[in-house]
């Protein structure tokens, strides 16, 4: 079993940036004035930033953690099309076009960070490395076809391993099949996002941490200590509230866990990644993930059922220890393999899994980007709202605010949150959009 009483409750990438010298940027203080404001420095904010760095604006980012410090820094950092929804079910809930489209958001929000990354040479443990989709059981090699077939009708490319094949590629015998593809990475997200830090400063744009928005009326932003008032405003934020605004309720959680390991020595990586490393999840309702870091550290990821939805966060090293256990019985040559620090976080996400992006109507000024599943996601979305505070004709916005649109249907209707609790039916929503729903109607996202 393994030895929680010898782990540290501490996000691993904020480990990473312990003997760095980036300075932690003041909070913002008295009232100031600007041309677009930024609120939130996740990987949202921080791709509407890069977009605007270079367009003459002025630029103000009101950051309410340190940069990166919210969902972005506690997340695994994959960077892959793949979040919550495979290939195959965005092809069965929006067919051939739709999934295309989808699919290809999440691609250049992966092609936007690595780029990045690569101009700016931001010192961010990038790896690359192909994805591996391990099907368990029955069920699973069924979802591994499943996900070989839309790549052929979709035109993209991967290598199939039947069960008898999976253990060239990865040490363990309980895997029923796999698809693998390439174009993907992992990356250290905090570290990321610091680097992206000093570039946008050096490009003159403004960045105040430890800001938390409290409210705003009009153009203008409060915090605790001062205000912000902008010609145009995109709240790039998570964990929405009421106040800042309605659309707080599209928007739950979904809570997962992570831990890192001890460095693993040469030997032991070519038992667990016999062709070289990858990154890998399983086919599970709740499913384990997993990637190898360039300091050759295991990074595993996962949760239950009982607390994916729960309204708030578990501490306990109790979902961990089973996630972990329950990968070492799968992959014996990691028995020994001890981990040294875990921690949980909440992603942000919508009951269909798609963003939420959109101008409010009321304020058509301010642009929000809600419910972004998966640093990729994040990154697309949060050009794309900058481009059009910008008037980008190149893009097609109206695509795609229509597949962003606040305006989709659900299997339970959302009246029924206030009998049957938000938590309750967000879940079931999530369920029937992930595994059950087909759609092909411009209001439930997918334009004709």
């Amino acid at each position: 079993m393994t030895r929680f009483d010898l782990m540290i409750l501490q996000d691993w990438w904020f480990t990473t940036l312990l003997g760095t010298r980036d300075p932690i940027r003041p909070p913002l203080k008295g009232d100031v004035k600007c041309d677009v404001l930024i609120v939130g420095a996740g990987a949202a904010g921080i791709a509407a930033a890069l977009r605007l760095v270079k367009s003459g604006k002025m630029v103000i980012m009101l950051e309410k953690n340190i940069f990166g410090g919210s969902s972005t820094g506690k997340s695994a950092g994959f960077l892959t099309p793949d979040s919550e929804l495979e290939l195959s079910q965005l092809l069965r809930k929006y067919g051939h076009q739709g999934a295309r489209d989808l699919w290809g958001v999440a691609a250049k929000g992966v092609d936007i960070m690595v780029d990045t990354i690569k101009t700016h040479k931001i010192d961010c443990d990038l790896q690359v490395q192909d994805c591996l989709f391990l099907g368990k059981g029955a069920s699973g090699w069924k979802d591994v076809q499943d996900e070989v077939d839309a790549r052929a009708k979709l035109g993209y490319s991967s290598t199939v391993y039947k069960e008898a094949e999976v253990p060239s590629v990865i040490g363990s015998n309980a895997y029923s099949g796999a698809i693998r593809y390439k174009g993907t990475y992992g990356v250290n997200p905090l570290l990321y996002a610091q680097g992206v830090k000093q570039v946008l400063l050096e490009g003159n744009i403004e960045i105040f941490e430890s800001s938390d928005v409290l409210s705003w009326k009009g153009n203008t932003v409060f915090t605790h200590l001062g205000s912000v008032t902008a010609e145009k405003i995109i709240f790039c934020i998570d964990k929405p509230k009421p106040n800042i605004t309605k659309f707080s309720r599209d928007v739950y959680h979904a809570q997962t866990f992570l831990s890192i390991s001890e460095p693993l020595g040469d030997s032991d990586i070519a038992k667990l990644f016999p062709d070289g490393p990858l990154q890998c999840w399983d086919s599970d309702l709740i499913y384990t993930y997993f990637r190898l870091t360039g300091t050759k550290r295991l990074l595993v990821g996962g949760g239950d059922l009982l607390t994916t939805y729960a309204k708030n966060d578990t501490t306990t090293p109790r979902v961990m220890d089973k996630v972990i256990n329950g990968l070492k019985e799968t992959i014996p040559s990691l028995k020994p393999l001890r981990f040294i620090q875990y921690w949980q976080g909440r992603i942000d996400m919508t009951r269909d899994l798609i963003p939420t992006v959109l101008v409010d109507p009321e304020h058509p000024w301010a642009h929000f980007v809600l419910g972004c599943v998966g640093l990729p996601w994040a990154t697309f979305c949060g050009d794309f709202a900058a481009r059009n505070v910008m008037d980008d004709r190149e893009i097609d916005s109206e695509k795609f605010y229509q597949y962003f649109s606040p305006n989709r249907s659900f299997f339970l209707p959302v009246w029924l949150e206030s009998i049957l609790g938000k938590r309750i039916v967000f879940t079931v929503n999530n369920a029937w959009a992930k595994y059950r729903q087909k759609e092909n109607t411009p209001g439930s996202g997918n334009p004709k």
